[in-house]
């Protein structure tokens, strides 16, 4: 991405004129410059001096009265599903943006890229040449905190590998292969696993595992048909150093074996006495099933394996480490066989969980739940997004027998007062942007009390919509602390009923509100006695963990779906079909 595209250029405008500007602002250049009518292309000695011209002098220097505009050269058979996003506030939340970018389709890579300006540059891949069109058309201006992103396509190498061979203009032959070291670029090989291997080292021993100019490592990628990586940057001066497996659950138990042994050996011959255990990191999402009730299930990983297992306590976590860490000792084949078993439960609890959010995706069609950040992913080693990136086939028949549910719904979410500021934001920016990912409109309803311990957030919108905003907001509320590392995130969520569909919410002697509650693990009540307000309404109160009290949401919608369709015949045998709104 060295070659620049010059647009806006002054039909008195000469190469001189062009290197003259380069030059006063010191940005090398590695060819001359090629003028046509209106625009200009030139080539930079790097990718690194691209991006500093196009930040320096894109909408910011005039030539012969015309303001230059400078981006990066992308033949048109090669602007397919990549940009590039520059001017990303500073200080921008990932979740943010991640939310912004997935309005306008699926997200497949998002990578930072390395720069000397203040703000942020991302390079983005969609799903899809018109979901990249769409978000370049949209985001291309966009303001984020008080700055404009500048969006850009960039040369996507996928697109003319796929193209027809033909003979491109000159300058703008492909310029290799994606560059090494680049996970999300080039063909990846489909790995069969979803949640990769998360494994803990001793600094001293990475050298080994890597093995003279990385023969070792690539050996062990070959032989177990799996991506690694070693994080060696992260915690600059720490003891030990994360490695991620990526491949099939053999594929990750083989590699997993071959740098234990390594790092036995390397023991041996440097003469390290202790023992060398293998430690694993799990998301703290998972280490709750691992452990089992009453420590049931790693007892018996224990005895099974012959092996003895520790978990770090949950003080260790912070908001930037989820994970917890399992370090297991024993022989290495005791080991090898625990890290089977370990990484087992921990799968069996990531597919219950997107078993879970796929039960929503079937009733929000088009849902893209990876972008909504409630999932571990990237703090854990990276999920595969295409696991949870939308519904399963015959979503969209099984959500329009619910009818009314396209329709808007009114939620009443109870959070604790203290942690108003963190939803509202700097300046309302965080509420703001909120709003605008879920599509919905939220608001926080005054204090009833002056020492009132929960508030009220008011969110109007339709299910998928409903969707995103809550999500976010529990997912808010854990990041900020607001619940301590033991604790769930369980709010308390109101729903309004038609008086008349109360009845059914609660069915016969109660069967139905404890059915619901059976399904959905959250605490459904209808409070007896009430008064039905204006719109002859009745409350729900719903109280969960955030899938539980979605889930209880849906169904309480679909009820009274049910309902108003066997009304509708009985009115209309009486007279005119009468219309109930919420």
């Amino acid at each position: 991405m060295n070659k620049l595209y010059i647009g806006n250029v002054s039909e008195q405008a000469s190469a001189l004129d062009l290197e003259s500007i380069f030059e006063q602002w010191k940005i090398p250049f590695s060819a001359p410059f090629l003028v046509k009518s209106g625009y200009a292309f030139v080539d930079c000695p790097d990718e690194k001096v691209a991006m500093r011209a196009i930040d320096t002098l894109s909408g910011k220097v005039e030539l012969h009265g015309k303001v230059l505009e400078v981006e990066h050269s992308v033949p048109k058979r090669q602007r397919s599903c990549k940009l590039q996003i520059r001017n990303i506030p500073p200080h921008m939340q990932w979740e943010v943006l991640d939310g912004l970018l997935a309005q306008h389709g699926t997200v497949e890579s998002c990578e930072q890229v390395n720069t000397d300006t203040e703000t942020a540059v991302v390079n983005v891949r969609y799903a899809a040449k018109d979901q990249a069109r769409e978000a370049l058309d949209k985001l291309n201006g966009f303001l984020m905190e008080n700055y404009a992103l500048k969006v850009s396509y960039i040369p996507d190498e996928t697109a003319t590998a796929d193209a027809p061979a033909m003979g491109g203009r000159r300058g703008f032959n492909p310029r290799g292969p994606p560059r090494q070291g680049s996970p999300n670029l080039g063909a990846r090989p489909k790995l069969q696993s979803d949640v990769p291997l998360r494994m803990l080292v001793p600094t001293q021993f990475v050298g080994a595992i890597i093995g003279k100019e990385g023969a070792t490592i690539r050996n062990i990628t070959k032989q177990t048909h799996s991506k690694i990586d070693i994080h060696r940057k992260e915690n600059a001066g720490a003891a030990e150093k994360p490695i991620t497996v990526h491949s099939t659950p053999e594929g990750c138990s083989s590699a997993c074996r071959n740098i234990m042994e390594i790092m036995q050996k390397e023991a041996i011959d440097t003469k390290i006495t202790e023992e060398v255990p293998l430690k694993i990191l799990a998301h703290n999402n998972f280490v709750g099933r691992l452990i089992g009730k009453e420590g049931r299930n790693l007892k018996k990983i224990e005895q099974d394996t012959d092996t003895k297992i520790t978990i770090s306590p949950l003080q260790d976590l912070t908001l930037y480490n989820p994970e917890r860490t399992i370090t297991v000792k024993g022989t290495l084949d005791a080991c090898a066989k625990a890290e089977e078993e370990v990484m087992k439960k921990v799968r069996e609890s990531y597919e219950n969980d997107v078993a879970a959010m796929h039960l929503q995706s079937n009733l929000i069609p088009g849902l893209n739940l990876n972008a909504l950040g409630l999932f571990p992913g990237a703090a854990s080693g990276g999920m595969s997004p295409s696991v949870v990136s939308g519904p399963p086939a015959g979503a969209q028949a099984g959500y329009q027998s619910f009818g009314s549910q396209m329709e808007s719904e009114t939620v009443h979410l109870f959070i604790p007062a203290l942690a108003v500021g963190a939803i509202i934001g700097k300046q309302g920016q965080h509420i703001k942007q909120l709003s605008r990912f879920a599509g919905a409109s939220i608001k926080i309803a005054p204090a009833d009390e002056i020492d009132a311990k929960q508030r009220m957030v008011i969110i109007t919108g339709p299910p998928e919509a409903q969707f995103k905003a809550q999500g976010r907001i529990f997912g808010k509320l854990k990041e900020e602390n607001f619940f301590g590392p033991k604790e769930e995130v369980k709010l308390e969520a109101h729903i309004k009923v038609p008086s008349f569909a109360a009845g059914r919410v609660i069915g016969k002697g109660g069967k139905t509100v404890n059915e619901l509650q059976n399904l959905t693990s959250a605490e459904v009540v209808v409070p007896r006695d009430q008064t039905p307000d204006e719109n002859d309404q009745v409350v729900v109160k719903i109280t969960g963990h955030f899938y539980a009290s979605q889930l209880a949401q849906r169904k309480i919608q679909e009820i009274i779906s049910q309902v108003r369709r066997q009304q509708q015949p009985k009115a209309s045998a009486t007279g005119p079909p009468v219309t109930r709104r919420k």
